[in-house]
């Protein structure tokens, strides 16, 4: 499974330009049977990545645009009655595939919105008092755009807390940007190679199938005690922050919950399981944690007042609490 897992990484890293992080994250999500929450502006690769992953796995892939006139029936699907036949037909909505892009997802209303909430967290869908069961492998990776926020919804508490981890994308280096200018004007030009033209599927493609039993050898990755006592020990630190920084305390108006204690868990031992260990280091757990916390705690006035980011706020509270 090591050789697959090693050839989609490097079949979505040949598809993209940079986005290391971006990359790596969405590997961990898959591993990690999570989802994904990706902000940043138009141009960074977002769709680019997560369709190289679907075809890296041959799975089913299907893209939401989420706008305001969306209804949770256009996600979920809808009843359709026959009237030849005297009766309803289910006709699936495109939540019925195995990875999700929920582009621009905070352009949908609330009720669009929550329409994904038992998707995300129970991988089923409930209509018409009828409960259809998803993918094995669902994945949702919801992307927002910071910049424009006039006729927006910003996402609830409960929507942020199912995703595993969120992502703030940044430009690429001019190296990358450089690259990339390079790939599209030979793409124009009718003269590029194979490798640029059209990226290779993975020699050895991993099959849906195997998808589950991956997952089942992340979840026996082995995770010390002092480990797992250092990630409740850190996701308390958000709630009761004045125990170890009273700046820290000051900027934070609410902690993560329990779940992001289990996201952090899963997370670290899907990245040790990515770099080819059978056990998690301090490290794992400290490199994940502003991914996994950031949607997760809430800022005070005050932080914003004086321009402090979560990120900020996190790596504040990982220099405080002593890991193992």
């Amino acid at each position: 499974m090591q050789n697959a897992l090693t050839a989609l990484k490097a079949h979505i890293e040949n598809t993209i330009v940079g986005q290391a992080i971006l990359v790596e994250r969405l590997l961990i999500a898959v591993l990690a049977d999570g989802h994904l929450l990706v902000e940043g502006v138009p141009g960074l690769a977002k769709t680019t990545a997560v369709h190289a992953l679907a075809k890296g796995i041959a799975a089913r892939f299907q893209r939401i645009q989420f706008t305001p006139d969306l209804i949770p029936g256009d996600i979920t699907g809808t009843d359709i009655f026959l009237p030849n036949e005297g009766r309803f037909r289910f006709v699936e909505g495109p939540i019925f595939n195995d990875i999700i892009l929920a582009d621009e997802i905070n352009r949908a209303p609330p009720k669009v919105q929550s329409a994904l909430l038992e998707a995300m967290q129970e991988r089923q869908v409930t209509v018409g008092g009828v409960t259809r069961k998803l993918s094995p492998i669902f994945l949702v990776m919801a992307t927002q755009n910071p910049i424009e926020q006039e006729g927006t919804y910003p996402l609830p508490e409960a929507q942020l807390d199912r995703f595993l981890m969120k992502i703030d994308l940044d430009y690429p280096t001019p190296t990358e940007e450089l690259e990339i200018l390079r790939r599209n004007s030979a793409r124009l030009q009718g003269r590029a190679n194979t490798d640029v033209t059209k990226t290779p599927l993975p020699t050895s493609q991993m099959a849906v199938q195997h998808i589950t039993e991956i997952r089942a050898a992340v979840n026996r990755i082995h995770m010390d005690q002092m480990l797992e006592r250092y990630i409740v020990t850190l996701v308390s630190a958000t709630r009761d922050a004045t125990r170890w920084d009273d700046q820290a305390a000051r900027w934070l108006t609410r902690g993560a919950s329990p779940r992001a204690t289990l996201a952090l868990a899963r997370a670290a031992r899907a990245r040790a399981y990515l770099r080819e260990r059978d056990f998690v280091e301090p490290g794992d757990i400290m490199d994940l944690a502003y991914h996994v916390l950031n949607p997760r705690i809430a800022l005070s006035f005050m932080a914003r007042a004086e321009g402090v980011t979560r990120q900020q706020v996190i790596a504040r509270l990982l220099e405080k609490v002593p890991a193992p």
